[in-house]
């Protein structure tokens, strides 16, 4: 069924002079210089009927990676429409502000870096809190579209265990992930701490500090009769069980318009409606 399925995409790609104006329309309908086209019309000429089907095999698994993304997008965009009060006049007119669609265009704009189904549903869930509420402003709103290219589903996992458990240590957050038990000169311990590093810098998170009541961070005291440790053969564990972490207020703010979704007003089935339209467009 397999080969059968192969031979019959390979037959609908044109091959000689119709496969370089073929490759050229599909360039462009994907955004890509218009130059490109030209090239592999001229290229056409020149490769053999091998290699020209060698090339219809590479275009054509790329077709179908852009073809998988539009998809992914119509189905998110729906979600966002079905979540979205429109008889609210103050949601309609959010929708339509430069400000919204400036948000929208971006998130759309680098879908590459929503790799997984869970990053899509943040992407949805942002532009649903951001259409729906004003909790934070426009460039906070872009920042976290940027972290979901920035960072992965572990930082995420470790945001959210956080977020759950506020004062929770790197050992604490390891052991309800469940990722085991590895040695502290191990990859997965580097990358621990370089995950750390990141959502650190990054203003996610942060070491747990006092706060006096206007908000001001208050210096720690070293107790009286204590000596700071300046030596020792062994450094922190990538899994330290004694300094705590907190999310900053970016970062609980990233968790309420991420990670918080709206509920559905419109019942709506995306995946049905992908088929349907599928099936008529053969």
């Amino acid at each position: 069924m397999a080969d059968h399925t192969s031979k019959s995409d390979e037959r609908d790609l044109p091959r000689g002079k119709k496969w370089g104006k073929y490759a050229r329309g599909a360039l462009q309908a994907a955004g890509v210089v218009p130059f490109a086209g030209g090239l592999f019309s001229a290229a056409a000429g020149r490769w053999s009927e091998h290699e020209q089907e060698r090339v219809n095999e590479f275009l054509r698994g790329w077709l179908h990676m852009l073809r998988d993304e539009l998809r992914e997008k119509q189905r998110t965009m729906a979600e966002i429409v079905t979540r979205l009060d429109m008889h609210d006049e103050r949601i309609a007119a959010r929708v339509r502000s430069d400000e919204y669609q400036s948000l929208l265009k971006k998130a759309f704009r680098n879908w590459a870096g929503t790799e997984s189904a869970k990053k899509q549903e943040f992407i949805r869930n942002i532009l649903n809190n951001a259409a729906a509420t004003d909790l934070t402003s426009d460039d906070v709103v872009s920042l976290f579209i940027d972290w979901l290219h920035t960072y992965s589903e572990f930082h995420f996992a470790v945001i959210a265990d956080i977020y759950t458990n506020p004062g929770a240590t790197r050992e604490e957050i390891w052991r309800r992930l469940g990722k085991g038990s590895p040695r502290e000169d191990s990859a997965e311990a580097d990358l621990y701490k370089l995950l750390f590093r990141d959502l650190s810098t990054g203003g996610v998170i942060r070491q747990h500090r006092e706060t006096d009541y206007a908000g001001n961070f208050i210096t720690r005291q070293q107790p009286k009769g204590s000596r700071r440790r300046t030596s020792g053969r062994e450094m922190t564990s990538a899994f330290d069980d004694e300094k705590q972490y907190e999310l900053t207020a970016l970062g609980q703010q990233f968790v309420h318009y991420a990670m918080q979704e709206l509920t559905s007003k419109i019942e709506y089935h995306a995946d049905v409606e992908m088929e349907k339209d599928d099936e008529d467009g053969r």
